[in-house]
């Protein structure tokens, strides 16, 4: 894999801006607890904010890009063909299904004029 700058140079300093917030708050809780592993996760999660916003690299956006780069466009043409040929073959069977419904209720309506039978149990 070809390791290139995939974030922006606005996208790197908002990473290394947060990433040193978590980083020097978390460092201030593990002075008064340092029994807890949740800071010090926390503090690693900070500082590979802050390594990923000077290198400007992101492995995230690097996997998503590589997956899904130029598919995606393709996928997305695909989905939209699918739909406008279903919705197309909706209002054709609409259409031809109005005369079958027509004798569905005159069905329905016959069937009603007869009394339904009496069960006492």
């Amino acid at each position: 894999m070809k390791i290139s700058q995939n974030i922006g140079i606005v996208n790197a300093l908002i990473r290394i801006t947060i990433g040193l917030t978590i980083l020097s708050w978390c460092t201030a809780k593990m002075v008064k607890r340092p029994w807890r592993d949740s800071y010090l996760f926390l503090a690693i999660c900070g500082a590979m904010k802050v390594a990923e916003g000077i290198v400007r690299f992101c492995p995230v956006t690097a996997l998503f890009q590589e997956g899904q780069g130029a598919d995606i466009l393709q996928k997305g043409k695909n989905i939209v063909e699918q739909s406008m040929e279903m919705f197309q073959k909706d209002n054709q069977s609409t259409e031809h299904n109005h005369s079958s419904s027509d004798e569905f209720s005159e069905r329905i309506d016959t069937d009603l004029d007869q009394p339904l039978p009496y069960n006492p149990s």
